[in-house]
């Protein structure tokens, strides 16, 4: 589950900071983030980040956030798969509201250009090294079809071999059909490493906006030093970790400390 911790945990802070406010449910009268169009049916991982809270209130009830769990399972996830550890500021505070139209606006969808994924990380405060340091995320995990249905039939800078292998598992559009169908985002998806700037620099990205890093741009020199030197990938994914968990924390008398992660006090 560690690529999908480690996605939460992005798209929490990226609408309106790390606030916990991801894990919230849907209530009659409250719309919050998980069914907005980047999060419905495909981010996971609520359970994980409920049995960790149910074990840690029996232990210190009322202490630790929501928010700092996240932060914190999301870091533990990526060591455990062979990543690098960086130190998690504590005492975030969760939200007791979430935005599902700021959901829809601020997450970065897989078909943006380079320059829209600049300014959308550089909305958050974060630059062009940290966005292809954490587009470097990709290393874990798998992409659903409807993702990536449209670079492997339409778009000509991929590799043709590895476009089509993905379209083996993934049935063109007129097909109807393998939307949820899941591919690898890179050649070795259960393992951090820098195997996702290499797949860049073969054309083999999986999805659009993962091309769009090593396509004649701006970022191309910083995808070759990563693809051969895995402790400098390594290194700017850290610290760019670090930035993005302070995004706007919730502190002092703001916001709560949730009993459930799933619904405000």
């Amino acid at each position: 589950m560690g690529a999908s911790i480690l996605r939460l945990f992005f798209h929490d802070c990226f609408v309106n900071g790390c606030d916990a406010s991801i894990l919230l449910d849907d209530t009659p009268s409250f719309t919050g983030k998980k069914n907005a169009f980047p999060n419905r049916n495909s981010a996971r991982g609520y359970e994980v980040i409920d049995a960790i809270k149910s074990n840690v209130e029996a232990a210190c009830s009322g202490t630790v956030s929501c928010a700092d769990i996240l932060a914190l399972a999301a870091r533990e996830g990526v060591v455990l798969l062979g990543g690098p550890s960086w130190p998690v500021p504590l005492g975030r505070k969760d939200a007791k509201t979430a935005s599902q139209s700021a959901a829809n606006t601020n997450l970065p969808p897989p078909s943006a250009s380079l320059s829209t994924l600049i300014s959308l990380f550089a909305a958050q405060g974060l630059d062009a090294r940290d966005m292809t340091a954490l587009s470097g995320a990709h290393t874990l995990g798998q992409a659903q079809c409807n993702t990536f249905r449209t670079r492997i039939y339409n778009e000509t800078n991929i590799n043709p071999n590895f476009a089509t292998s993905r379209k083996a598992t993934c049935p063109g559009p007129a097909s109807g059909t393998g939307d949820s169908n899941l591919a690898p985002l890179d050649i070795s998806p259960n393992r951090f490493d820098n195997g996702y700037f290499q797949d860049l620099r073969a054309r083999r990205g999986l999805l659009h906006s993962d091309q769009e890093l090593f396509n004649g741009g701006s970022q191309d020199g910083l995808v070759r030093l990563y693809s051969s030197n895995f402790r400098a990938f390594a290194n700017d994914f850290a610290n760019a970790m670090v930035k993005m968990g302070n995004i706007s924390p919730l502190t002092g008398s703001n916001g709560e400390i949730r009993k459930n992660c799933r619904v405000i006090n």
